[in-house]
């Protein structure tokens, strides 16, 4: 498995990702968090609800994209499963209004494609679903982002390819000949809809690297 997160700190991008395992999992009153300990030292990650789900307490060595959000009290680690969640949540965090918790409750309700499907819909009643969001936010969101997300290259393979452990076998194979995140998730997508047996990772990685060679 890999998970993405994305660090974001007043608009700098100060951490990429971590390589460790997860130690520990709780979920309190503030949310839902993971530790991640790389070299001894445990980082602690809150994360959507559908994605807390996907994590177990295992010695695994997994790739860690992170974000970090700095305010003047307190600074924090969000993780996310995919690239396009992570895209979504910075995103999200350009609407004025729109803080870090409002963010994770929002993606605790859609994930990235509905998301984005309902705020470029202007589908704003759906939009309150999600906790703390009332219907002058919700149309905020779709006012500030509808257009940008438009013109962004969002959804990708998130929306496109199987959540099955034959693309994250041959995910990982791919990663560890070096190609990295965006090459992988292209070639996939290209792919994975020729191939007839969907839970056959060997074949998927034949064809994604016949095309990524071409």
């Amino acid at each position: 498995m890999e998970i993405y997160v994305i660090i974001h700190c007043e608009g700098l991008r100060m951490y990429d990702y971590l390589k460790g395992y997860v130690s520990d999992k709780r979920k309190t009153e503030k949310g839902s968090f993971i530790t991640i300990e790389v070299a001894g030292i445990g980082y602690l990650l809150e994360v959507p609800e559908r994605d807390f789900s996907t994590f177990n307490i295992s010695d695994d060595i997994i790739k860690f994209y992170l974000s970090l959000i700095h305010r003047e009290d307190a600074m924090s680690f969000y993780g996310f499963s995919n690239r396009e969640t992570r895209d979504i949540f910075q995103i999200l965090l350009s609407v004025s209004g729109v803080g870090a918790k409002m963010a994770i409750a929002l993606l605790n309700e859609f994930d990235a494609c509905e998301l984005i499907s309902l705020v470029i819909d202007g589908n704003f009643k759906e939009l309150t679903r999600a906790k703390g969001v009332g219907p002058k936010l919700a149309q905020k969101i779709i006012l500030e982002l509808k257009d940008k997300l438009i013109k962004t290259e969002l959804p990708t393979t998130a929306c496109i390819l199987p959540h099955n452990q034959a693309i994250n076998d041959a995910q990982s194979i791919m990663i560890s000949l070096g190609y990295n995140d965006r090459e992988i998730e292209d070639a996939l997508a290209k792919v994975v809809s020729t191939v007839e047996d969907s839970s056959n990772a060997e074949e998927i990685l034949r064809r994604a690297l016949t095309c990524l060679s071409m």
